[in-house]
């Protein structure tokens, strides 16, 4: 395993981490059973997987508390979150109610502390609420010892310029990003990571790999709709393989495996994010993060064609988009 300290946090953190979120959530969400789910985050944990990345939203905190038991606490750096809204919805919490879902966090976790302790897809409307209310009080909890590092996560689809992001970069309170970030959504290379850098924000990527990389048709029907809008190249719609010219002798062995080698080499970044169902894709996953950067001459391609779209694939997780439906 490699390992990187997560900016002004001074941890020294796996650039492999495990996301415990996602439709896999550790095998809960594929059908394994709480055992399974905890065999498989201790699986990582072997590998030298030392960040763990889960939420109250994603079920999974019970797991990762459980897997964690006789682990040398000090050893391992868990990440954890609270929505500052209920039910993906727009009715907002109170403080006092964000505080007692740290209480229940570290209950669920069966920790002491937390390491980084994030507000949870934050929207750029609702950063002045939070930065009013909420962080005032979390603050006063990590004066307890309850947390160690605030955190802030942005929401993906609904923020596809980073807009959160780039405003709370300027506040010393955060300590943590979590931002989204693959090959066909690149923007955060041109002012958000550069700006954390400057800043010694640590930064986690999410949605390095999700449908677009990962599930059959998503991608040349994507690249189908972005050409017949003029911002991709109509060759690459008719290709039938829009980046097979990643994967030959010398470069990446499969797109997934390209997604993850693009995510893990970009400037900026600290930690690449994954999720996983099954320990044969755990290894897979954790092989590719660790394996160099793409070939140039790939990655100038990537850029050249590619490194001005935003928000594209994007996709939230199905049980997200069925709440947000639900409505």
């Amino acid at each position: 395993m490699h390992y990187t300290t997560l900016g002004k946090t001074g941890l020294k953190v796996s650039v492999a981490g495990l996301g415990c979120g996602g439709n896999s959530r550790v095998g809960l969400g594929t059908g394994l059973g709480e055992s399974q789910a905890v065999a498989l985050v201790r699986e990582a944990l072997d590998l030298g997987v030392n960040f763990l990345d889960t939420a109250a939203s994603y079920g999974t905190e019970e797991v990762v508390g459980k897997a964690i038991k006789g682990r040398p606490r000090e050893a391992i750096v868990i990440s954890t979150k609270s929505h500052i809204n209920r039910d993906f919805g727009p009715e907002p919490m109170t403080a006092a109610e964000v505080v007692a879902n740290l209480d229940t966090s570290l209950r669920r976790l069966d920790t002491d502390y937390i390491d980084v302790f994030h507000l949870h897809g934050l929207s750029r409307r609702g950063y002045e609420r939070a930065m009013l209310e909420i962080v005032p009080a979390l603050l006063r909890e990590k004066e307890k010892g309850k947390f160690r590092h605030l955190g802030v996560t942005e929401s993906g689809a609904r923020d596809p310029e980073h807009a959160m992001l780039l405003h709370a970069a300027d506040e010393p309170s955060w300590s943590v990003f979590m931002l989204a970030f693959h090959m066909l959504h690149q923007n955060a290379r041109y002012a958000l990571l550069p700006k954390t850098r400057e800043k010694a924000v640590g930064t986690l990527c999410m949605f390095a790999v999700r449908n677009i990389f990962s599930k059959e048709g998503v991608l040349s029907k994507t690249i189908a709709e972005l050409a017949a809008e003029d911002r991709v190249p109509a060759a690459l719609a008719a290709s039938g393989d829009p980046l097979g010219f990643l994967v030959h002798e010398g470069g990446a062995s499969s797109l997934t495996d390209a997604a993850y080698r693009f995510a893990r080499h970009q400037k900026g970044i600290d930690v690449v994010l994954f999720g996983t169902g099954n320990v044969a894709h755990l290894r897979s996953n954790i092989a590719s993060i660790l394996r160099p950067p793409l070939p140039e001459d790939d990655e100038r391609r990537l850029n050249e064609l590619f490194g001005r779209l935003v928000g594209v694939g994007l996709d939230l997780p199905d049980r997200v988009q069925r709440a947000q439906t639900a409505r």
